[in-house]
């Protein structure tokens, strides 16, 4: 798959959609914690790295149930089901990669991964797809979480 239709795309990306993350649900704006300073350190290696390998677990397992269209550098070029060397050296390796956009076919839904961030969004996840991915991301102890 070379293209996805960009209207298709930003259509989804109107959808309502859920955070992977590793909190819980969503820190409020005038919250007391550090978070900023506790995200800065998970943002460095290896930590950062850690995260990196649970997402990569998740769109492993994820890979069994649906078929995927990933694309590591921009939108406008996908590989369907690409190797899984592949998808490990874009998430663990490859410093060109700033984005993981993951399409999951059938369910016309969107996983973006943005690379500064710990977080994973989940754009227009159909039920199914949603029970799926919170079974997956305990399995990795993250959580899925829908912004309030």
């Amino acid at each position: 798959m070379d293209r996805l239709d960009d209207a298709l795309l930003e259509d989804i990306l109107e959808k309502p959609y859920w955070i992977m993350d590793l909190l819980p649900k969503q820190v409020p704006p005038d919250a007391v914690g550090q978070y900023f300073a506790v995200e800065k350190y998970y943002l460095q290696k290896p930590r950062i790295l850690e995260i990196r390998r649970k997402y990569l677990a998740i769109l492993l397992k994820l890979n069994c149930y649906y078929d995927l269209a990933v694309s590591a550098y921009g939108t406008a070029c996908w590989k369907e089901n690409p190797e899984l060397a592949e998808l490990e050296e874009w998430l663990l390796t490859d410093a060109e990669a700033e984005t993981l956009h993951v399409m999951v076919s059938g369910a016309e839904s969107l996983l973006v991964l943005d690379f500064g961030d710990t977080y994973m969004t989940v754009y227009n996840p159909t039920e199914a797809l949603l029970r799926l991915l919170k079974d997956l991301a305990a399995s990795e102890g993250l959580f899925l979480w829908q912004p309030e």
